[in-house]
């Protein structure tokens, strides 16, 4: 058999019949897809789900608050709601000790004639010789007289007891008696950076006279419906302050307290909660816990107490978030 015969004329030019064509130089072109079928689709890239809080918003990513770069007027802020229960010297207590984590000095205001905040940082309301009735009364009582440490390096306390439940009576009939607390408190002003005001569960003259000398509040609400129901009650009173006495004043935040959100009641006071109030709610949300009792016991901050519990890092967080809303603090 000839070579030409076995190679099928490769390179004769002239091919047999059996010699097998040359494959073309291009790729044939595609088939047409059958009607009804689809190519597939590239996948589509999506992003993680931002993490959902208590409140049922994404948490936000706040960064961590740095020293002061200069020392301005304190910033003043009320623990206001005139429900009692709701959580007010446990979060004025543990908020100031948070804050003094973060570099800030600190003055807690107890302005409840029950001293519910100077027995929860250690003191005998029955042996205090001056209280912050002497301060707003007697004109020859300055600040240095009454304040006492808290126990807490950078946080200091203006404490009180029952004698304050004669002032509201006294305050009565004094000139601008619903700035008497301003007043007293100017001192202060220079010597700290935030000054917490723990009020008494009332809208009497002593919650005027703080929401008069505050530039802002914040509204700790059991997470229980009748707790819900009061907060309409307290912001008329806040709008009167602010359009009669105290242009500046600003709601701060609402915060969530007493927090369980294993129960639907929990939840749903929570989702209102947000409805009505929005963004002013805090992300920070204090579940209930048995060693907020067991730290008051201690007469110390619970970020002392349990520095490692979950109750210390939400009060933290709470400071963190704070800070997030008072750029100048």
């Amino acid at each position: 058999m000839s070579g030409e015969h076995r190679y099928g004329g490769f390179g004769s030019g002239s091919g047999g019949a059996n010699a097998p064509d040359m494959p073309p130089l291009t790729s044939p072109p595609t088939p047409p897809t059958p009607e009804g079928e689809h190519l597939a689709e590239p996948l589509e890239f999506r992003r993680p789900e931002p993490e959902l809080g208590p409140t049922g918003r994404p948490l936000p990513d706040l960064p961590e608050p740095g020293p002061r770069s200069e020392h301005a007027r304190a910033r003043v802020v009320s623990m206001t709601n005139q429900k009692g229960g709701v959580g007010k010297t446990t979060t004025t207590i543990n908020l100031g000790a948070g804050l003094v984590e973060y570099g800030r000095k600190v003055l807690l205001v107890d302005f409840d004639p029950q001293g519910s905040l100077s027995v929860g940082l250690g003191l005998n309301p029955h042996t205090m010789e001056r209280t912050v009735y002497n301060l707003l009364m007697e004109r020859d009582v300055a600040l240095e007289d009454v304040v006492v440490p808290s126990g807490v390096p950078g946080m200091d306390l203006l404490p009180s007891n029952i004698d304050l439940s004669a002032a509201e009576v006294q305050l009565v009939h004094e000139v601008a008696r619903e700035q008497t607390l301003q007043r007293v408190l100017a001192p202060a002003l220079e010597q700290y950076d935030v000054i917490l005001i723990d009020c008494q569960p009332s809208l009497g003259l002593l919650t005027v006279n703080a929401l008069t000398a505050s530039d802002g509040v914040i509204v700790p609400l059991e997470c229980e419906y009748f707790a819900l129901r009061g907060v309409a009650l307290l912001k008329t009173t806040i709008d009167k302050v602010r359009e009669r006495l105290n242009p500046k004043l600003e709601i701060d935040g609402v915060l969530g307290t007493m927090y369980d959100g294993r129960t639907l009641h929990g939840r749903e006071v929570m989702e209102r909660l947000v409805q009505a109030w929005g963004d002013t709610v805090f992300h920070t949300v204090i579940r209930r816990t048995v060693k907020f009792s067991d730290s008051t016991v201690a007469g110390e901050p619970i970020t002392s107490y349990a520095a490692t519990s979950t109750a210390a890092d939400a009060y933290r967080q709470l400071a963190k978030e704070v800070l997030h809303r008072w750029p100048d603090a």
